[in-house]
């Protein structure tokens, strides 16, 4: 569901299905399981939905999970098929990659900073050398070694302290994202006993080397709510709780400015923003705030020099612009506009150096680096050339520094981090990633952007990549990815997996649908709450688009999409399902009408401004009008592969497994139907780098199988 943890899936999945006889359920002779029903009542404002698989919704129920298992062993009957097909889609996908790879260096305190992988290994090693590339490696954690242990293991948040000798990280060994936290000591390798349970994974060190805040999550709900101060070496128990967050529609979080002279604690809503500060020489110290919480009123903040800089949509700047007010006087009366707001342009953030504010922009749909001298001698955007392309600004930790890091990487060039000199405008491209087996050329591949026409007559962009020599036909089996929802842009990217469609004669493309922020923050304003429908249309009309356009026909287009994308891909086949031949919805949010009415699930209160809190009539009407689950009917449905984790804490895996048991119930074609839970993970799927790619080899060979592609 939630934003900040979408994209990290959605990268992974590229969809899949269809519909023609020869791959039916009853020809294959194989029986599908099927669900009990258990009739439950809900009744909301007078209206009563029958829930038949309500009885899912219980992870400790024997019941439950012998039927996730019956549905698990019926995947492995229906893709026996495919088996050799999807080793040796792995085994492709795996020879592009390089297995001994590491990360450009960056710097930071004294420090070059290095992640690296090794031939054989899933997990990477992190590592840093003192002062120079020459020095001697000193190992932070090899988490190969870490994870040998477990069927999932997730290291985050290494956070090391200011004098450089301890370092605090989490560990995640279920796939629910709750955190232990643990310090290790730099100069001996031990790891400290204290352990702390329920956090995000994320700690800020005070500048003292021993006061380290973090974040702990409410344990039902997994709201992140307290924020607690901790002293190195004492036990947890002993730590303080410095501020609660009561209202059950924020998350709370800590950090530290790059200045790294201030502890900033941030509380977020979908709307709303506040912040308080306290000095981090001052660790003990009350928290200032810094502007109360005005509903409607976002704001981010950066310091520099005696100043703050403020990130927001004061003053109706839709599209944000940014002020800056003195540290002693930081009420929003005390704001002045730096960057004024534009219609055509969303400020997305902003990285303070010495001399210069480098400037993060959105114009029609395309990123922008605008780097702006603080004395006002110079002010200009790096030139990117490209119809469609991702740029973004990276690890610039280092303030007294004219060099910027970014990245950049389109649809058929493999990502580059490029160290460009603000003052001579020099740069230097410090890596490329390297496609193995000798077979990839970018020359052999085209990217373009087209626009397709909703039908309230908006334009909606698609980003689209395909094998030079395609004939407009109608023959081309095409994929259509897209997520559209909490603001998340999904910019068009380059995949070394993803070689092995277009090399097979797909094309691919991403629908850059309302409810993203693609053009704008209204872009995203236009598929939220009661205009959420936009998002599903949007991506219909892109569908029909590209049929007309003759990319591709019904009966080889296939969509995808994951988390709130898999609510997108619920509500399409319900509403057009003889567009697709077929769809993955992986990890899909399609119980929304009973999951937003309940808020002891995980992110529940915090989404009410996302999608309407269900408890007022008109947003329980309009949501239920559109909630996949809700909306299935006796009609024909495309194949589809949907996929979850038994642990997901951000979609329940129920929502998926009782969609899949009512859609079995009821649908009246032949066409497959496949559910296949993953016991051991969560939302995010598999831990390991090549774990992971066993996941995409399995939706691939499933997709290419459908269009009879076997090899």
């Amino acid at each position: 569901m939630k934003k900040s943890i979408a994209v990290s899936v959605v990268c992974l999945i590229f969809a899949v299905s269809c519909k023609t006889d020869k791959t039916s359920e009853e020809n294959m002779d194989i029986t599908p399981p099927k669900a009990n029903k258990i009739a439950k009542n809900l009744e909301t404002h007078g209206d009563t939905r029958v829930d038949n698989y309500y009885w899912l919704n219980d992870r400790e129920n024997e019941e439950v999970i012998d039927y996730l298992e019956r549905e698990n062993e019926y995947y492995e009957k229906m893709t026996e098929h495919t088996q050799a097909f999807q080793k040796d889609l792995f085994e492709e996908m795996k020879s592009r990659i390089k297995e001994d790879d590491e990360s450009v260096p960056y710097f930071y305190n004294g420090y070059y900073y290095i992640t690296r992988f090794e031939t054989g290994n899933d997990y990477p090693i992190y590592s840093r050398k003192k002062g120079s590339l020459d020095a001697e490696e000193e190992i932070l954690f090899n988490v190969n070694d870490m994870a040998k242990d477990h069927s999932y293991y997730n290291l985050r948040g290494i956070n090391v302290s200011p004098d450089n000798k301890w370092v605090a990280f989490g560990v995640d060994t279920v796939s629910r994202r709750q955190y232990k936290l643990h310090v290790k000591n730099l100069e001996t390798g031990e790891i400290l006993s204290e352990t702390i349970e329920n956090t995000t994974g994320g700690s800020t060190w005070a500048n003292d080397n021993e006061t380290l805040f973090y974040t702990r999550k409410d344990a039902q709900t997994l709201r992140s709510n307290e924020i607690f101060r901790h002293k190195r070496g004492t036990e947890s128990s002993k730590d303080e709780l410095i501020y609660t967050e009561e209202d059950e529609t924020y998350i709370t979080y800590i950090y530290k400015t790059k200045s790294d002279k201030y502890l900033v604690i941030g509380s977020n809503s979908t709307l709303t923003s506040e912040y308080q500060i306290l000095e981090a020489d001052n660790p003990t110290g009350k928290f200032k705030v810094f502007q109360p919480r005005e509903r409607g009123l976002e704001y981010n903040i950066s310091h520099f020099g005696t100043d703050f800089y403020i990130l927001t949509n004061k003053d109706g700047a839709t599209n944000f612009k940014l002020m800056k007010t003195p540290e002693t006087n930081t009420l929003k009366e005390n704001w002045k506009d730096v960057i004024e707001h534009r219609e055509t342009v969303l400020l997305e953030d902003i990285d303070i150096f010495k001399d210069y504010l480098v400037v993060s922009e959105r114009n029609n749909g395309l990123n922008k680096i605008r780097i702006m001298r603080w004395d006002e001698t110079d002010d200009y955007y790096l030139p990117f050339d490209n119809e469609t392309y991702t740029a973004y600004t990276i690890q610039n930790r280092e303030f007294d520094t004219d060099t910027l890091r970014y990245g950049y990487n389109s649809l058929i060039t493999p990502a580059s981090v490029i160290d460009f000199n603000m003052k001579t405008r020099e740069k230097t491209v410090m890596k490329e990633v390297e496609v193995l087996g000798g077979k990839f050329n970018k020359d052999n591949y085209e990217s373009k952007r087209v626009w397709a026409t909703a039908e309230d007559g908006t334009k909606i962009p698609i980003s689209m990549v395909y094998r030079k020599g395609i004939k407009k036909d109608g023959s081309n089996p095409f994929l259509l990815y897209a997520y559209g929802s909490y603001g998340s842009t999904i910019d068009p990217y380059f995949s070394t997996v993803r070689l092995s469609l277009l090399d097979r004669g797909f094309i691919f493309a991403i629908a850059h649908v309302r409810g993203g922020e693609y053009l704008g923050r209204q872009w995203y304003e236009d598929g939220k709450l009661l205009k959420k429908k936009n998002t599903f249309t949007d991506f219909i009309d892109a569908s029909k688009y590209v049929i007309e356009e003759g990319y591709t026909s019904a009966d080889h287009l296939y969509a995808s999409g994951g988390s709130a994308g898999g609510l997108l891909m619920g509500a399409i086949v319900n509403m057009n399902p003889g567009l697709y031949n077929g769809v993955i919805a992986s990890v899909p949010f399609v119980d929304v009408v009973t999951t937003m009415l309940d808020d002891s699930i995980p992110l529940t209160t915090g989404e009410y401004d996302e999608w309407g809190n269900p408890n007022n009539k008109e947003y329980y009407n309009y949501i239920k009008s559109y909630s996949p689950y809700d909306n299935v009917s006796k009609q024909k449905y495309p194949n589809l592969l949907v996929t979850t984790g038994l642990h997901d804490s951000q979609v329940q895996y129920w929502e998926p497994a009782k969609w899949v048991a009512k859609l079995r119930d009821m649908k009246t074609d032949n066409n497959k139907l496949l559910l296949q839970t993953n016991m051991d993970a969560g939302h995010g799927g598999a831990s390991g780098r090549f774990e992971a790619l066993k996941e995409v080899a399995m939706d691939y060979a499933f997709i290419l199988d459908l269009e009879n592609i076997k090899e």
